[in-house]
């Protein structure tokens, strides 16, 4: 177990252990719930970067091969996700990764409900996924098919998009092909028109 899932471990242990004597079980499927990676920069506790971290390496000149270090960062936009647990906007800093994996899953509810805890980097968002889970958990069966449904129509509505979209891009270049190769005929007729010409004149 990493540092941080320890220090995690130890928050859990003196807010629920310490009342309430939890079972050897219990405890051991907390561990197994707690993120796994070791080192977590300060920015990423303040949004959903998804795995996605500062990185370091060299900066290599071209002339001498010479090294200096360097960083990256990761790409950090700030987003306007529509929740429909809650049924409105929530605002929050997101990598472009993440908000890769937020579109591919359906939405910021269900990226959350999909993703296990120990795939989540800080407690932010064990918090959220919690409390999201308990929100769906006290739905009525109706409430709930409702969601499901809506977040089923904006998907296939997206893939309606893309679809479109790659129709749209084909069918472009196709245009396009077509013409350049409409404009090479033209330019072989002229040269061929110029040869016989030359021909002609040569033999009178």
């Amino acid at each position: 177990m990493s540092f941080r899932a320890k220090e995690i471990y130890n928050k859990v242990v003196r807010r629920v252990g310490e009342e309430v004597k939890l079972p050897a079980e219990a405890m051991e499927s907390v561990k197994n719930m707690l993120p796994n990676s070791k080192v977590i920069m300060g920015r990423a506790k303040r949004g959903i970067f998804a795995g996605r971290h500062i990185r370091f390496g060299n900066k290599v000149s071209e002339d001498g091969g010479n090294k200096s270090r360097r960083f990256w960062k990761p790409n950090v936009q700030e987003k306007r996700l529509f929740s429909y647990i809650h049924e409105r906007h929530i605002r929050l800093k997101v990598t472009t990764h993440a908000l890769r994996c937020i579109d591919k899953a359906g939405g910021i509810d269900e990226y959350l409900l999909k993703t296990p805890y120990n795939k989540m980097d800080t407690e932010m968002c064990i918090a959220w996924k919690a409390k999201i889970e308990k929100m769906y958990s006290e739905l009525p069966p109706e409430e709930e098919a409702k969601i499901e449904q809506g977040s089923e129509e904006v998907l296939s509505a997206k893939r309606e998009f893309r679809r479109e979209s790659r129709r749209a891009i084909a069918f472009s270049k196709q245009s396009q092909l077509e013409a350049t190769t409409a404009d090479d005929d033209e330019t072989t007729e002229v040269v061929d028109t110029n040869k016989e010409v030359s021909d002609v004149a040569e033999k009178s």
